[in-house]
């Protein structure tokens, strides 16, 4: 099995990291690279041949467009093409949140390959807030960057979940610690709108709702299909645990059955929420424990789901959580991982 080489990026001693990375990336391979919001696997957004490489070590359908990632705002015009009705709200929305986790669906750049919006004529970008991913999108150029795991299931926030996910299929990974975010980035697609600029919310993620009304007006996007994915993390089940994953809404309804094997994804881990002391679970993980804080649950989410899939359990229960602000996220998250695999 090729040998998958991990190089630390502690804080103010990254230009190794930097280096490596960026020498690899023009050499046209693969590069596990840390974000605020979770690893990405990037390649260079115009070099279709290691595009291609993120789809066949992802195993991921083609119909599934990437996000471009960039490291200074003036290569957002060799992604996108920003028509004049919609320039000065992306120009207030970029101020505002980029760097950050924050992607905007615009009108692509001819120049970006079909490889990078599935044949769209929208692209997905956004500008991390990592040090490292920052630095890197600079030297080499705009990166595509979906995250770094199999396809469909738990995205990683750290280099060894990286490791447990890609071990083999990439040559390199740039260990920059955990991820500060912890769920992936809000995806908005920019539309003018009739009376102020509106914004269609493909993906729920760090930046909310409320955040964005400032700006213009927020609507849901309707179901999708697997034909038509307007942008990554959309389709009905992702971001699932290989051990079966149920999201339930009562604990006193749930019906345990003899000889299985449970395990509890809990919120707070209070006793008077009823899911601790529900059962004699098998495993437990909270995501914020005591009073419960969404910021915390959001961070854990990831790692709390990859502790229980590796724990032996025959089925996680997770509990749901009050869907304000960036809890709209978790839950969105939690429903995916839950819903039926075709």
């Amino acid at each position: 099995m090729p040998i998958t080489q991990v190089i630390d990026a502690p804080l103010d001693e990254e230009r190794e990291a930097i280096t490596a990375a960026a020498e690899a990336l023009r050499n046209g391979e693969v590069v596990a690279i840390p974000t605020e919001t979770v690893y990405g696997l990037a390649a260079d957004a115009f070099d279709e041949v290691a595009l291609a490489k993120v789809f066949e070590v992802k195993e991921r359908p083609t119909l599934d467009p990437l996000i471009v990632h960039i490291g200074i705002k003036k290569d957002l015009n060799s992604v996108a093409t920003i028509p004049d009705d919609i320039r000065e709200v992306v120009k207030e929305l970029t101020t505002e949140f980029w760097p950050g986790p924050l992607t905007l669906v615009l009108p692509r750049n001819p120049a970006i390959p079909d490889l990078v919006t599935s044949g769209l004529d929208t692209v997905a970008v956004r500008m991390p807030n990592h040090s490292v991913m920052k630095a890197i999108c600079k030297e080499v150029g705009p990166l595509a960057a979906p995250s770094a795991n199999r396809f469909g299931r738990i995205s990683p926030t750290s280099a060894s979940a990286v490791l447990d996910e890609l071990e083999g299929r990439i040559p390199l990974i740039i260990d920059g610690g955990a991820c500060h975010n912890g769920v992936e980035s809000t995806i908005i697609h920019v539309e003018a709108g009739e009376k102020r600029p509106q914004f269609r919310l493909l993906r729920a993620g760090p930046v909310t709702k409320e955040e964005l009304q400032k700006f213009g007006k927020v609507i849901k996007s309707g179901r999708v299909t697997d034909e038509k994915l307007a942008a990554p993390g959309q389709l009905p089940s992702h971001y699932s645990p290989e051990t079966k994953f149920v999201l339930v809404e009562d604990i006193k309804n749930f019906v345990f059955e003899d000889g299985v094997k449970y395990g509890l994804l809990a919120y707070k881990g209070n006793a008077k929420e009823g899911y601790v002391d529900a059962h004699e679970w098998d495993a437990v993980e909270i995501l914020s424990p005591g009073k419960g804080k969404l910021t915390e649950a959001a961070v854990r989410l990831f790692y709390s789901m990859r502790q229980l899939d590796a724990s032996g359990v025959d089925v996680i229960v997770a509990e749901p959580v009050s869907e304000t602000g960036i809890g709209v996220a978790i839950m969105d998250r939690l429903r995916r991982a839950a819903a039926e695999k075709d």
